[in-house]
């Protein structure tokens, strides 16, 4: 009998817990759930698990599997429950959390080992691969995710129907660490990271700084065509708007806040909203005025854990690509769907065509805001405009943000992987909440509907996403040195200078790599940088007005007049409007 892949990885968890807990009897559980290609599970014990452990945990669990092993589920009521884990604390914390009110608990047992679970698991453990896992690390994990309780010990495993899956997945993940952006940050010299004064934040060099600078040139102009007003709005403003938002109670952890000498409570932005809604505030405003564009590249800053933080994937400071639209119902679906065919359109332009999206409901949250029925109201509407248009989509239930459900958008990279980036979020409560208004045809006040909307997302992290798809191997027109020229010798110095010259006039970036060393040692170096184009010149090239070209992932050289080289540029690193 085939089983689905999370019920199989959900059954392992149990297999390790039982595996630790036969090398380790004193250990105490708390809980590990099947995650995105496999599962973990968090233990605390005195032992402190290392690389060292990982091949006899698996040795166990292989044995474990072999064996046969049954796992059987029990019913039991709250007081049976409390007796069966009354050694284990973890166990015993959420049991004495838990109302049941008359309900009954599930348990399931493993050979020795038993846990709270609803289940499913596989029948038996002859059901599992033995080949189909590894231990991939251990890591710290705090309890319940609060860092004022017990850091326990988080053991991740990768799970996999087979063995040829796990070898997949295994070179995938070497691949990725090739490709790791914090890798290809310091090989290409792009940027670097200083968790001593400023962690989660990124100190852009010259290079680095180019490709985000380009990023935003370029949404920029998109942004313009479509008819965006781009604004700017401050980066502190008073908590009290903040809380006006609802986003203080939901969020008000996670911000970086101080109080002034006057008293008062200033927060660093955490998100761009309340400043968009602000801006549209300004002044009257016609049903002629709508639909509004305000884009906004705004610095936000938010407080994530240290152990979170992970290259350009996750940082405490990023800029947004944000923009609200503000639109009258009658409007509304056309403006979604217009807002998902230009993320689409956007992510073809990064060479990402593999779109998928997922409509996001409310969320089960003390901190939504909004009555039912206005929720109600909103999913229908951007429900609709996806199945009126043909839109294929999936249900992401409870994941919407607290004002509003949202489209997000998923691209998937050149190794398989999916991100989410772009979103568009439709919001009936902080318009209302900050009392904006445009004046209808009828001449009345009417409450305009708003868009959150997202193209990238963060801007780093999509720049982190896109270098490893790409490994480093940008295209031309996002290249922060498309073109470097080397000299074979000091003797045609002038010769490198005047065609990178010509280039930059062309208004194609070039620089001449003139340090004395080897040609040989200058184009491996550059390679290693991911250069897309080193230009060498020498006697022949000198006396014909000529560039040999090398270029990244071509084996082959070619000669070319500069004149035709230059055209050729000149095209090539336009940005694709």
């Amino acid at each position: 009998m085939s089983y689905p892949i999370e019920l199989i990885r959900h059954s392992l968890a149990h297999v390790m817990a039982a595996a630790v807990k036969k090398l380790h009897p004193d250990v105490k559980f708390a809980g590990g759930p099947a995650i995105e290609n496999g599962f973990y599970y968090d233990f605390d014990t005195d032992y402190r698990f290392s690389e060292e452990d990982f091949e006899k945990i698996e040795k166990e669990m292989r044995e474990l599997i072999k064996s046969n092993g049954r796992f059987e589920q029990r019913i039991v009521d709250l007081d049976e429950a409390k007796k069966i884990f009354a050694d284990q604390p973890y166990k015993m914390e959420w049991l004495n959390e838990y109302d049941a009110a008359g309900e009954k608990l599930s348990i399931y047992t493993f050979r020795d080992f038993t846990d709270l679970c609803r289940g499913p698991h596989v029948e038996s453990s002859k059901d599992l691969p033995r080949d189909g896992f590894k231990i991939r690390n251990v890591a710290g994990a705090y309890w319940k995710g609060d860092s004022k309780n017990k850091m326990l010990q988080r053991i991740y495993v990768d799970a996999f129907e087979n063995k040829e899956a796990l070898d997949a997945h295994l070179k995938m993940m070497e691949e990725a660490a090739a490709r790791d952006n914090r890798k290809l940050g310091k090989d290409m010299d792009l940027f670097h990271f200083e968790p001593e004064y400023a962690p989660g934040a990124v100190f852009w060099h010259d290079k680095g700084y180019k490709i985000y600078r380009r990023m935003i040139d370029y949404l920029r102009a998109r942004q313009e065509r479509a008819g965006y007003l781009e604004i700017s709005t401050p980066s502190i403003m008073d908590r009290c708007l903040w809380e006006r938002s609802g986003h203080w109670a939901k969020y008000g952890a996670h911000n970086y806040s101080g109080t002034t000498q006057d008293g008062k409570v200033f927060c660093v932005k955490p998100m761009s909203c309340p400043g968009g809604m602000l801006v549209f505030g300004q002044g009257i405003k016609s049903y002629k005025d709508l639909p509004m564009y305000l884009a906004e590249f705004g610095k936000v800053c938010r407080y994530e854990a240290a152990g979170g933080l992970s290259g350009l994937m996750r940082v405490r400071e990023f800029t947004q690509d944000d923009a609200h639209i503000f639109c009258t119902e009658e409007q509304l679906e056309e403006e979604v769907v217009k807002i998902l065919r230009f993320i689409k359109d956007i992510y073809g332009k990064f060479g990402f065509d593999k779109i998928s999206m997922k409509l996001a409901t409310r969320p089960l949250s003390e901190f939504r805001i909004g009555s039912d029925e206005v929720w109600d109201k909103a999913e229908g509407a951007l429900k609709h405009a996806l199945d009126a248009n043909g839109i294929e989509y999936e249900i992401a239930e409870n994941d919407a943000a607290f004002y509003g459900p949202k489209i997000d958008n998923y691209l998937r990279d050149s190794m398989g992987r999916v991100w989410q980036c772009g979103t568009v979020q439709l919001d009936m409560n902080l318009p209302e909440r900050f009392d904006l208004s445009y004046i209808g045809e009828d001449g009345e006040k009417h409450r305009p509907i708003m868009l959150h909307r997202a193209l990238l997302g963060s801007i780093e992290r999509f720049m982190g996403v896109l270098l490893e798809s790409t490994g480093g191997n940008l295209p031309l027109w996002l290249s922060p040195e498309p073109v470097v020229v080397v000299p074979i010798s000091e003797k045609y110095r002038e010769y490198a200078e005047n065609v990178v010259a010509d280039l930059r006039d062309a208004g194609v970036y070039a620089r001449a790599d003139l340090r004395d060393e080897k040609v040989n040692y200058k184009v491996r170096e550059l390679s290693l940088a991911k250069t897309p184009i080193i230009a060498v010149v020498g006697e022949k090239e000198s006396a014909d007005k000529t560039v040999t070209l090398r270029k990244l992932g071509v084996e082959k050289q070619e000669t070319v007049a500069l004149s035709d080289f230059i055209a050729q540029m000149k095209d090539a690193v336009k940005l694709p409007l």
